[in-house]
């Protein structure tokens, strides 16, 4: 962070130093990554969660797994499917013959990250297992409430050109995903590398990545995105954000206030790993789509005239002004009041 102490890697608590660790290590396996690792950076030291949509084989799972390794996070991989049970998310208590006991058998949401591959293939009983768990941090079996690690994170990957045996995700289980990324296909030069990587070493994936971050690293980048300072101006203009999309003639049901707490977050996160202790309105802006694309609820007239969500949201950014550039300068002495040193971006 500006004004604090340089660090020289990502073992710091340094979330800039973090960043840039994570994506040099993952980037030795994949590439053109960049701005899906720095979502799953924010995700990460804000306690949210990420859904990954995109095509099959352009490494949705890979990547969730290749972060887990780098980040050091106990990783559990839940493949959806139309049969699979609450249970088998959660866990389940199973009676043990021999001493005449019931046991608890604790499911694969217990762990630091878990993926759930193909999140729209099971049905909305099994994806309302994870409602529980990615907002209290605990899940409750047979009357049994057990809390879940410390860090947790729940990445979830869809195929959106599928339409049998899937189950679009309810609105109370997207609106508890703080981003969704849409990953697109690599251009020429980057699918080219990977010919050439892995032409070399046809092996490669995420053995070949290291631990890149200490969990008291951790702990401590969460810490100092946590006191990134949000100056009311940035604060109003989220709130403007926010308000479009409830009052906008395509949307029936706008972004919840837990939208709110995502532009809060993402932003002070986005300025921490850029080095700065303050966040300004591009920050929010940027944030937008990720935030905003899967919570909006269109009215039956947009759905039917298959009105993009996405173009709602760009329409809003257009047309919600931000503080003007002149307010910069406000965004710094607002934070210098703290007593740290600022250093503008």
């Amino acid at each position: 962070m500006s004004g604090t102490t340089d660090f020289a890697d990502g073992t710091s608590g340094d979330p800039e130093a973090i960043y840039d660790s994570l994506r040099g290590e993952i980037d030795r396996v994949l590439i053109g990554n960049d701005e899906a690792v720095e979502y799953l950076t924010v995700a990460l030291l804000t306690r949210g969660h990420l859904l990954l949509e995109g095509v099959p084989g352009i490494a949705k799972t890979t990547l969730a797994n290749l972060f887990a390794r780098t980040t050091g996070l106990e990783y559990n991989r839940v493949q959806m499917t139309p049969d699979t049970l609450p249970a088998d998310i959660t866990g389940t208590h199973i009676y043990r013959q021999g001493a005449g006991t019931f046991e608890l058998q604790r499911g694969p949401v217990f762990a630091n990250l878990v993926v759930a591959d193909e999140i729209n293939r099971a049905t909305p009983k099994t994806q309302s297992a994870l409602l529980e768990a990615m907002e209290e941090r605990r899940v409750t079996i047979e009357g049994e409430t057990l809390s879940l690690p410390d860090p947790f994170m729940v990445v979830a990957t869809q195929n959106p050109i599928e339409s049998e045996g899937v189950f679009q995700l309810p609105e109370a289980q997207r609106d508890r995903f703080q981003f969704k990324l849409t990953l697109d296909l690599p251009d020429r030069a980057d699918e080219r590398e990977l010919l050439d990587r892995f032409d070399n070493n046809p092996e490669l994936g995420p053995d070949d990545v290291e631990q890149v971050i200490e969990p008291q690293k951790l702990a401590d980048a969460r810490q100092t995105v946590q006191s990134v300072h949000v100056a009311p101006a940035v604060k109003e203009y989220v709130l403007d954000l926010v308000a479009a999309t409830r009052s906008h003639a395509d949307v029936e049901h706008g972004a919840s206030p837990r939208a709110t707490l995502a532009f809060l977050n993402g932003a002070k996160a986005r300025a921490a790993i850029r080095g700065r202790d303050y966040a300004i309105p591009d920050d929010v802006k940027t944030m937008a789509e990720p935030v905003l694309r899967h919570r909006l609820v269109l009215s039956t007239s947009a759905d039917l005239s298959d009105v993009d969500p996405e173009a709602i949201v760009a329409e809003i950014v257009d047309t919600v002004e931000p503080p003007g550039a002149d307010t910069k300068q406000a965004f710094e002495s607002a934070a210098a009041s703290d007593g740290d040193e600022k250093i503008l971006e």
